[in-house]
């Protein structure tokens, strides 16, 4: 079994991604963490030093070698879904789109330095609509499972679960 979450910054796709993979039992994978992890470096430093371009590289490198293993749950980045090569690989699992409203994202952001795309905007809003515009309709075509926004990630995680037993 390979479940791949995917959906917008701050949807929950780290924090589903390890409490459904603590329920099944399966292996978990944060490809974010896994390029600090490889890079030794911030998601932020990346992005600040090198561009999104080269980060956009690393995130490849890390899916492309997590991807060939079996029985895990990978919680993406809300740009994987950019490249081309990306969702290539995204097809070789189940793919569960975590939907989120923007009102939930800024919420979730609000105090947060850490998101590169956020960092430097002086309308958050206006951001987040904008990458929505162009993410969403990519999100919803990849999804083999699409969540709508839930009220806690246990919530989400039930909802996974019905899915993946229908």
């Amino acid at each position: 079994m390979k479940l791949i979450i995917i959906g917008p910054m701050a949807s929950g796709k780290s924090v589903v991604g390890r409490k459904l993979s603590k329920k099944l039992g399966l292996q978990f994978f944060d490809t974010d963490a896994e390029i600090e992890r490889s890079a030794g470096a911030s998601i932020s430093w990346i992005f600040d030093v090198e561009g999104e371009a080269k980060f956009r590289e690393r995130e490849y490198q890390v899916l492309n070698k997590i991807i060939h293993g079996d029985k895990y749950v990978i919680s993406t980045g809300g740009g994987i879904i950019l490249k081309t090569e990306n969702t290539k690989l995204l097809k070789k699992g189940t793919v569960i789109y975590l939907e989120t409203s923007i009102q939930s994202q800024l919420e979730r952001t609000m105090n947060d330095k850490n998101r590169p795309l956020l960092q430097n905007s002086l309308d958050k809003e206006s951001t987040l609509r904008d990458l929505a515009k162009k993410r969403n309709p990519i999100y919803e075509n990849l999804a083999d499972i699409t969540i709508n926004e839930t009220e806690d990630s246990n919530q989400t995680v039930s909802f996974i679960l019905e899915k993946l037993n229908r």
